[in-house]
This record gives C-alpha cells, sequence and structure tokens, in this order.
C-alpha cells in the first residue's frame, strides 16, 4: 500500500455499506451498491460500458432499419404512381365496348336528333362548372367527373342511352367505365370531348352570352389585366 492509500478493507467497506458514491454514480451489485472509486470495479465497469454500448447500437440500428423501410414505399410510391395511373385507365376503357367509343360528329348527330325531340339519349358534360359556363353544348347536362354513382337515382334504366364526355376524354373514360361497371348497357363514350366540338365549329352557348362561336380554342387564356379587389 502506497503511502496515504486508504486501506483496502475500508474502502471495500465503504463502498459496500454507504449509500451515496461521492464520485458519482451508483451501481448495484447484488444488494450492496458499488461506487466508481470501488476495487471491484474492475470486474463491473468494463460490462457495464459494453451492455450500455451495445443497447445503444441495437437502438439505433433499429431506428434506422425503420426509416429505411419507410422510405422504401414512398420512393416506390413516387415512381409507380403515374404508371399505375395509366394502368388503371387501361383497365376502365376496356370495360367500354368498342362501338361504344365515338367521335365529335357522331355526337353532332345525336345532338341534333336530341333537339328535333327524335332521341330521348342524355348528353353529360363532365367539365367543371366554370368550364361548363364558358361555353357548352346547348341542353346538355353539367354533372361532376366524380359524381358517377349519382346516376343510377337520376336514371336508373340499364337501358338509358347516355352520351358523355369531357374536355378530351380522360375524365369521361373513368367515367363511362365506372357506369359500365355499374351495370349500364347504352353509354356512349365520345373522344376528344368538347375540344374536338370546338374544332368543328359546331354551335355552344355561354350562360351569360348566349350563342357563342369559338375562333380559336385555348386551355387556359392569358391576359393582362387588373383583378377585381374583391374577387
Amino acid at each position: 500500500m502506497l503511502s496515504g492509500e486508504e486501506p483496502y478493507n475500508k474502502r471495500r467497506s465503504r463502498c459496500t455499506n454507504t449509500k451515496n458514491d461521492s464520485y458519482g454514480k451508483e451501481d448495484v451489485v447484488g444488494n450492496n451498491r458499488v461506487g466508481r472509486d470501488c476495487p471491484q470495479n474492475r470486474f463491473i465497469q468494463k460490462p457495464i460500458i459494453k451492455r450500455r454500448y451495445m443497447y445503444f447500437m441495437r437502438k439505433t440500428l433499429l431506428v434506422f432499419m425503420f426509416a429505411l423501410l419507410l422510405a422504401m414505399p414512398i420512393a416506390s410510391w413516387a415512381s409507380d404512381t403515374k404508371s399505375g395511373e395509366k394502368a388503371i385507365f387501361a383497365e376502365m376503357k376496356k370495360l367500354i365496348p368498342s362501338d361504344r367509343i365515338k367521335g365529335t360528329d357522331d355526337l353532332y348527330e345525336k345532338w341534333q336528333e336530341v333537339q328535333a325531340g327524335k332521341s330521348k339519349a342524355i348528353i353529360i358534360d363532365l367539365r367543371t362548372e366554370a368550364e361548363f359556363d364558358s361555353g357548352h353544348i346547348k341542353d346538355s347536362n353539367n354533372i361532376d367527373s366524380g359524381h358517377a354513382y349519382t346516376i343510377p337515382d337520376k336514371w336508373p334504366d340499364p337501358e338509358t342511352e347516355i352520351w358523355v364526355f369531357c374536355r378530351t376524354q380522360h375524365r369521361a373514360t373513368y367515367f363511362v367505365g365506372t357506369l359500365y361497371n355499374y351495370g349500364y348497357k347504352n353509354v356512349y363514350l365520345v373522344e376528344k370531348g368538347i375540344v374536338g366540338w370546338i374544332e368543328k365549329g359546331y354551335p355552344l352557348v355561354n350562360t351569360y352570352l348566349g350563342e357563342i362561336k369559338v375562333v380559336k380554342y385555348e386551355k387556359k387564356m392569358k391576359e393582362n389585366f387588373i383583378s377585381r379587389e374583391n374577387k
């Protein structure tokens, strides 16, 4: 024992009998508390540090693996959503019989028959209210593209003749495919939609102006003007 060093038996007694460790946190061994200044440290300190290190590493690894698993499907969804939509669109179009896919001229002829009272066909425009108000086919019905579920209440007969169009044909394809899933048998999809109608020079009506003719179609006209302050 070096000069000035506390005897071993006293150090051991102090470690096992006192509750407070003057040098820091206590560790529990059996029923005794062993402080960091105790001789027993050489037997327990390294295992304790190792256990804490392993616990930390396992916890870190689990967090990393969870984050990785969470990120993988997100990345997959981001890359597959467009192809998924295209696949669903193709499936919806397969539901529509080929002889029920018509062009603009076919719709114009049917519209003339309706106007003349020779046909009871239902003509549905799926565009938004703003699109419809700006220019639509006279006496056509404006129904939201997401409201196919309302059709059985309005026209419950599955043999009802229905002609459907939108701006081009994307929304209409989903809508018509859904009606065939419902059990309708006489629904027509109009390709090219209102754009094809305008390109043919067929008549339109504006909710506020009456009959109009579109000289040049633009999806969204860009203008320079001052908006109303209360708009």
